[in-house]
């Protein structure tokens, strides 16, 4: 069944704290970002100031130019997925090495200029990829439905590869990017900037176990 993983983006303690106890009672996995400065225009928390509760599946989402300088403190948090950009800087494979290493789980995330035929010869080494239809550093974006062609390549030749979606989800295009062959919706904006962040998720939740408005 599809997730709902609802994202943290935060660039104080306060604020960070105020998301993550608005959807950890929500769900068992959730998805942080962290931005550079650089590769995204904003910046999130020092990395040495996130964390979460114990038996909450983190997947982090590393947007940074070059993000082998914070390998050694991301294998430290000990997250079960790592995201890297498929447009930052450095050596994949070694990412790839000390990750699997620790156990960590390993994604890579696309811009939408970022094409499939970019990433083949890493494609069979990764647990994930994240189609990124946003705008970096920032809760809400269009979801370009368009991009969905990404998923179905994806789906079409790599089967055993989870795919995720960050940008731009709700309730009215869950739908399509679910039956578009998507296995993860990262939902920022529409679940944190709600006035009622429970039922925000609850109707993704509808949609992604196929119910019908009035099981709701």
């Amino acid at each position: 069944m599809p997730i709902i993983c609802p994202t943290i983006l935060a660039s104080t303690i306060d604020d960070y704290k105020k998301q993550l106890d608005r959807v950890v009672p929500l769900s068992p996995r959730i998805h942080i970002d962290i931005m550079d400065g650089r590769f995204a225009s904003t910046t999130s928390l020092d990395i040495n100031q996130i964390w979460w509760p114990a038996g909450v599946q983190a997947d982090l989402h590393v947007m940074f130019e070059q993000p082998e300088r914070m390998l050694g403190a991301i294998i430290k948090m000990q997250p079960s997925l790592v995201i890297f950009h498929a447009e930052a800087e450095g050596d994949f494979g070694m990412f790839s090495k000390y990750l699997r290493q620790a156990g960590i789980k390993i994604g890579l995330a696309l811009l939408e200029r970022t094409q499939i035929t970019q990433i083949v010869t890493v494609v069979p080494k990764l647990d994930h990829v994240l189609i990124f239809s946003g705008h970096l550093g920032h809760f809400g974006g269009v979801a370009d439905l368009d991009l969905l062609q990404k998923v179905r390549t994806l789906k079409a030749n790599y089967p055993n590869v989870e795919i995720g979606w960050d940008g731009g989800i709700n309730d009215l295009n869950a739908k399509a990017l679910i039956k578009g062959g998507v296995d993860v919706l990262n939902t920022g904006g529409f679940i944190q900037n709600s006035p009622n962040p429970p039922h925000a998720y609850a109707k993704l939740k509808m949609i992604a176990e196929n119910k019908d408005e009035d099981d709701f």
